[in-house]
């Protein structure tokens, strides 16, 4: 069973919400215009005791940093490197970055590392998807966190004190082709399918710039672009600040069972159904008694038995829901049944199963 819930309803209660215009950018975006991810595996030094302390994939690590810098560790030593921890270095390229530019990099053990607070992070390369180095970071790192222990094993921790960031930490290397200066043709995806939604901005983009967009699937909007750079970047501006009226949002019911959240949007709807919900409870008391023996008799003191037992059926009601009953006649009803909130999904699941539930269930 789920220990608590609460429920929130979405939107206006009542009927549905009244539909909003939202603009062309915060629905999609275009195709190849995006960020890539970009990752690297290297050292932080300078550490106050707090490294990985003599790992076997540090001690390789710092062998070959030491190497590059013209530094050869005499064969079978194994230094001890506590001042020294072994991370992994994530960054986000952001699209048209160009060499020179400066990116943010969070840093991350990946060892035994206790802290990377006073730490700096040696040169290191960061790869995309495709192998190729896209950008160089190191720098010293800011870090929010703090670890402290003593030697009888105690410790004290505050946030996280083995991840760091270096703002602006690594510098670009590389651009990223989007194909927006070349292709005589770009694309742009809604960020949810809707066939709807992509219908009505493909008419709202030909209302403006004439017969130019097509419709390709649920999602993807093929749009003809003007040869001239200045062109497509004034038609691409422009395209981004159209408003359209998307459509309504499917009926859902979320359920999230870790954080004992029950979420229902404005579209769900009832089809004609009573509901009826009650709690028995039954309660069970123990008194038991001691029986003394007659005076002068032989008899022994014994233990007797008294249990009661009693039934109550408490809440018990049923409510009766008329057709196409809204998000409101719906939080009403279950708030008149005096539905608790580990009941709460017990009683949609049936809904659904019996096929007055008009919306999707989906349990996180």
């Amino acid at each position: 069973m789920l220990r608590r819930f609460f429920l929130a309803a979405i939107l206006a209660l009542g009927t549905t919400a009244p539909a909003h215009a939202e603009r062309v950018r915060d629905l999609g975006a275009f195709q190849g215009v995006r960020s890539n991810q970009l990752t690297g595996y290297g050292i932080v030094v300078g550490l106050d005791g707090s490294g990985d302390d003599n790992l076997e994939y540090l001690t390789q690590a710092m062998r070959g940093t030491a190497g590059r810098m013209g530094v050869q560790l005499p064969p079978g030593v194994s230094p001890g490197l506590k001042n020294a921890a072994a991370v992994m270095i994530t960054a986000q390229l952001p699209a048209f970055a160009k060499p020179g530019q400066k990116i943010d990099v969070t840093v991350s053990a990946i060892g035994k590392a206790k802290s990377l607070r006073g730490g700096a992070l040696i040169m290191t390369p960061l790869y995309g998807a495709d192998g190729q180095i896209y950008a160089m970071s190191q720098g010293n790192l800011a870090v929010g966190g703090l670890g402290v222990s003593g030697r009888d094993g105690s410790k004290l921790t505050v946030n996280v004190p083995t991840v760091g960031r270096i703002p602006e930490g690594a510098s670009v290397e590389r651009a990223v082709a989007t194909g927006f200066d070349r292709d005589a043709v770009l694309r742009w995806n809604l960020y949810q399918a809707d066939f709807l939604t992509a219908a009505r901005v493909r008419d709202a983009v030909n209302a403006r710039f004439g017969p130019v967009a097509a419709v390709e699937d649920g999602v993807t909007l093929a749009i003809q672009m003007p040869a001239d750079v200045n062109a497509r970047a004034s038609m691409l501006a422009a395209i981004e600040m159209i408003q359209i009226q998307p459509a309504e949002t499917p009926a859902k019911v979320i359920v999230n069972s870790r954080t004992g959240t029950v979420v229902i949007n404005s579209a769900v709807r009832l089809s004609p159904a009573a509901i009826s919900h009650g709690k028995l409870t039954v309660r069970i008391d123990e008194k038991p008694s001691v029986s003394q023996p007659a005076p002068l008799s032989k008899g022994e003191t014994t233990k007797v038995e008294s249990s009661t037992i009693t039934a109550e059926d408490e809440g018990s009601h049923l409510i009766s829901m008329k057709g196409g009953a809204s998000l409101a006649k719906v939080v009403d009803a279950l708030n008149l049944l005096g539905v608790g909130p580990s009941d709460l999904v017990e009683i949609l699941q049936a809904l659904k199963e019996a096929g007055a539930l008009k919306a999707e269930m989906v349990v996180l």
